[in-house]
């Protein structure tokens, strides 16, 4: 079947949805600007080092890895990035009342910034926008420790106790936190349609809330450039342009 054809299947999954729900990924945001991680111009591709920044482990242990990382803050395009019309797309869903919630595995907050209801919005990695104590949980706007680094700080500690910053986003060796991953199941139980957006679906646990849509009954549409590991799962597959395919579903 041609791509026409099956861009026609899943305008029509999104037509007949009463309850959807939209799991995006890294893959949404390129067009914005923002680079994916894993893809052939992903962040890891081209700098295989720079996932040691993304490590837990890695950044407690080491001040020159948590150096680098406040100084890739500072230069994260996401400062500068609009949402694109992937975005767009989704908060027009929202708006129609098609859209029930939006799973979130990034931390750009693009998706709130093209409309969408903050509440809707689970944000299962957490924001690049707050800083939080790893020592004390004490939360900041990011924009005051940046202020800082900038100041002179390599590695600013916590402005109360004196601990170890670190950006309210979940790195690889950390926990989800538990109550939002449990709304995010509960959205996906609750949905008769769940489109995936720009995610490679390698990541745990938030990956598995496909198996648990398709286990519940919902209809998966998958939108993501190259092949993921649930895309058996899907009724339809989309590899173009998330800009112009999500759109098009509409």
């Amino acid at each position: 079947m041609d791509s026409g054809a099956e861009l026609g299947r899943a305008g029509e999954l999104v037509a007949g949805a009463r309850r959807l729900v939209a799991m995006t990924g890294a893959g949404i945001s390129t067009d914005s600007g923002i680079p994916d991680f894993r893809g052939p111009n992903g962040l890891w591709t081209r700098d295989p080092a720079a996932e040691r920044m993304s490590n837990f482990r890695d950044y407690v242990s080491s001040r020159e890895v948590r150096e680098l990382t406040w100084q890739a803050r500072i230069e994260h395009p996401g400062w500068a990035a609009v949402p694109n019309a992937a975005h767009h797309a989704l908060a027009e869903l929202e708006r129609r009342g098609i859209l029930r919630a939006i799973v979130t595995q990034n931390i750009d907050r693009l998706q709130q910034k093209a409309g969408s209801d903050p509440d809707l919005v689970l944000e299962l990695h957490g924001n690049m926008f707050e800083s939080v104590c790893l020592d004390c949980a004490d939360r900041r706007d990011m924009r005051e420790a940046l202020a800082r680094v900038r100041a002179g700080e390599t590695d600013p500690p916590c402005a109360d106790c004196g601990g170890i910053l670190k950006s309210a986003t979940v790195s690889f060796g950390q926990s989800l936190d538990r109550a939002l991953l449990d709304r995010a199941a509960s959205a996906v139980r609750e949905c008769d349609v769940l489109v995936v957006a720009g995610s490679s679906l390698t990541v745990q646990p938030a990956a598995g809330l496909v198996g648990l849509a398709a286990n519940a009954g919902a209809r998966v549409l998958v939108c993501n450039a190259a092949p993921t590991p649930y895309d058996d799962a899907a009724e339809v597959v989309l590899r173009g342009p998330l800009g112009e395919t999500l759109p098009a579903l509409l």
